[in-house]
């Protein structure tokens, strides 16, 4: 009988530890269900119908031209402003961008648009930034006259945006959380980096930027390949402004795939895999693809966290191209051929991650693993957040060789000693709050 009772038991524990128990906020489970596809479409098909959203087409008209384009984005800002209670802040970022001597000829004022929700916690100066590119264009880059949709890219990403300001809007985060509609990402990232500077020299927190672009295509060329599960997150792994300080840390540690856009890309993982059915999320440990570049990268080269999100395949008959009929296709970024449900997915994944980290707890800070002793257990020690104090913290431990987390552990104190070695994993550190929102990971240095 005792026999018995121990195989049952050895069952039930095998059983059980195959199992993972998925546990979701109904407030954020709400907002996801409020995106919608037909919104999203109604959104691309409105800023095609501007026929160009060249970074130096017409800025007169209130029909045809990015000018049109950009009045019209910061009016759907200020109507959910409107509708929600007057929680957003819309404005232009506007600047003059002077000549280069290749895409731009000649001295131009640009203008990202912008919407910005408060949060309510004072002490919280945290601020999730969330963004899609609203220029477009044709084979020729400078072409700004002929009909360039851009309907993929990158109105995808803004219409993502638009929807996420429209639904979050409506309820309150502990951090602001700031939408973004750049101007100038295909004359060579100008609106972004004009942006990142910015808010650099003025001392903006941004713990994290999400940088949608193309995020409404399902059908990989060439490869034939029909993908609607999948959504790729590219994130640096060495941080372009690290210090020397860091570096050695770093090295020390053997921290090199750790940073911190590699840890945001690792919570994206988590966070939208946990609230977004049929969708998964591939980390892609480059800042971006060959040949290519992204909005994201100059907030990167300011030493903030940025990442890209992207669809997984590539339709390259609808990217820059001059719309024209090919022989056995239509070639061109039009309208009918974004897959709205897959988009949809997308921006409930953005909202999921931007929702979270909202209402979170901030991170914990000085977070040290200590080396004074050999020994084969591990001993970390933080300092709690300013702000909103959290319930607890989580422990977060993998093999070295594995791109995810494996195991979390719970503390209510402000150290921790577990017995796994600190020369074989990698550890990491949250706030979590009672309903379960966890802060963005932070990588312990080695300290005494």
């Amino acid at each position: 009988m005792k026999l018995a009772y121990c195989v049952l038991f050895l069952l039930i524990i095998h059983t059980a530890s195959a199992q993972r128990v998925i546990v979701r906020d109904p407030v954020i489970s709400g907002m996801l269900e409020q995106v919608s596809a037909t919104h999203l479409e109604q959104t691309i098909r409105k800023l095609v119908s501007f026929q160009t959203r060249h970074t130096l087409s017409d800025t007169l008209s209130k029909t045809t031209g990015i000018g049109a384009a950009r009045t019209w984005i910061k009016s759907e800002f200020e109507r959910y402003n409107q509708d929600n209670g007057g929680k957003l802040k819309v404005s232009y970022d506007q600047f003059v961008q002077p000549a280069d001597g290749k895409r731009v000829p000649e001295p131009t004022t640009l203008k990202n648009v912008m919407a910005i929700l408060p949060g309510t916690d004072l002490a919280d100066k945290r601020m999730l930034m969330v963004c899609g590119h609203y220029d477009s264009r044709v084979t020729d880059v400078m072409n700004k006259k002929d009909i360039a949709p851009g309907a993929n890219d990158d109105a995808s990403g803004v219409a993502g945006v638009l929807e996420l300001a429209r639904v979050m809007s409506k309820n309150s985060f502990r951090a602001t959380i700031v939408f973004v509609a750049m101007v100038g990402e295909e004359q060579g990232l100008y609106g972004a980096a004009h942006l990142a500077k910015r808010v650099k020299e003025e001392g903006w927190k941004v713990h994290l930027l999400l940088n949608n672009d193309m995020i409404g295509n399902s059908y990989g060329m060439e490869t034939d390949l029909k993908d609607n599960s999948s959504v790729r997150v590219f994130s640096e792994g060495i941080p372009a402004a690290e210090t020397k300080e860091q570096a050695l840390a770093r090295q020390s540690a053997g921290t090199e795939n750790d940073g911190a856009a590699r840890q945001a890309a690792r919570y994206i993982k988590e966070t939208g895999e946990k609230y977004v059915d049929q969708l998964q999320v591939k980390l892609i440990y480059r800042r971006d693809r060959f040949l290519r570049g992204g909005d994201h990268t100059p907030f990167s080269l300011q030493g903030f966290t940025a990442v890209r999100i992207t669809e997984m395949n590539e339709n390259f008959n609808r990217q820059h191209q001059d719309i024209k009929k090919g022989q056995e296709f239509q070639i061109g970024d039009l309208p009918e051929y974004v897959d709205y449900t897959y988009l949809q997915k997308i921006t409930r994944l953005n909202l999921a991650v931007l929702a979270n980290l909202g209402l979170a707890p901030q991170e914990p800070g000085e977070v040290l693993l200590l080396t004074t002793e050999l020994t084969n257990k591990t001993a970390l020690k933080w300092k709690a957040p300013a702000g909103v104090q959290p319930s607890g913290y989580y422990v977060l431990i993998r093999e070295t060789s594995s791109p995810v987390w494996e195991k979390k552990f719970f503390f209510t104190e402000t150290s921790a000693i577990l017995p796994y070695s600190k020369d074989n994993y990698f550890f990491g550190l949250q706030s979590v709050d009672a309903l379960g929102h966890e802060s963005l990971m932070v990588t312990p240095i080695p300290g005494k």
